[in-house]
């Protein structure tokens, strides 16, 4: 199967993470704070990082999600013929998509970018 494919196939499995990131905002409170306050960021990667300078309580927050995303990661990508990282890359994308007015994410030159009305910049790869 080409990398092609296996992006693709990895999209279906791919989106029950990205159902995880809005209940998990749901249930903490924190998440959502320091979502809306620029202090964490999505990455093309399919991982959350602390933007700028930031308690070391948002730190901990994003290595537990961070923990938990790529044990789905890995979940996924057993369950399909895709590697952590290309089902981790389908997620990303999915993510940055997903991110609302205000937010940070990280665009493809690695700058983080605060999420406008417009569509947010995404790697190329994204479909």
């Amino acid at each position: 199967m080409t990398n092609a494919l296996r992006y693709l196939a990895g999209a279906a499995l791919a989106a029950t993470v990205l159902t995880a990131a809005p209940a998990m905002a749901q249930r903490d409170p924190a998440y959502q704070a320091a979502r809306t306050a620029g202090q964490i960021g999505e990455k093309p990667d399919g991982y959350l990082e602390v933007v700028g300078n930031s308690p070391a309580s948002v730190q901990a927050l994003v290595d537990d999600i961070n923990i938990r995303r790529r044990a789905e990661y890995t979940r996924q990508a057993v369950a399909s013929t895709s590697t952590v990282e290309q089902m981790a890359f389908v997620a990303g994308c999915n993510l940055i998509a997903r991110t609302v007015p205000g937010e940070k994410y990280q665009a493809p030159d690695g700058s983080w970018q605060t999420r406008t009305a417009a569509a947010p910049t995404r790697d190329a790869r994204c479909i």
